[in-house]
């Protein structure tokens, strides 16, 4: 796939999972795709993907993701984004979240990933939800 087809991909992925529907993140993997962040076990499956979607959509309802950028790598891609919302949903604090990470993708033959390698600093993350606010 070319990298301008592939910025258009990016671009969707970075909409889906600002769209509050977890469903739409799923639907940019492969059947049997995987999201794997840090060191964590994969979520495998549309549905298991639809359920991490859905943890982070419901932790920050005003979630808003930007693709920072997109390059290719070796056979793959490398998706840089940056995360922002409110730690405003149940039990949340109104804390403002900000947090960029990267993904490294292989996709299939049809377009879509079969597996990403999600980095981020999940401490500082952590660290964003739990601080007092303000």
């Amino acid at each position: 796939m070319d990298i301008a087809r592939m910025r258009e991909f990016a671009l969707s992925y970075t909409q889906a999972w600002s769209s509050q529907n977890p469903e739409s993140v799923a639907s940019h993997f492969a059947e049997n795709g995987s999201l794997q962040i840090n060191e964590n076990p994969p979520s495998v499956g549309r549905t298991e993907l639809t359920e991490t979607a859905k943890s982070f959509m419901t932790q920050i309802p005003d979630l808003a993701l930007t693709m920072d950028d997109l390059s290719i790598n070796g056979d793959g891609f490398i998706y840089r984004w940056t995360l922002r919302g409110t730690n405003s949903g149940p039990n949340g604090n109104g804390n403002s979240v900000e947090i960029s990470g990267f993904e490294e993708w292989t996709m299939n033959r049809e377009g879509l990933i079969l597996e990403s390698k999600g980095h981020m600093d999940l401490d500082d993350y952590q660290r964003q939800l739990s601080a007092v606010a303000p």
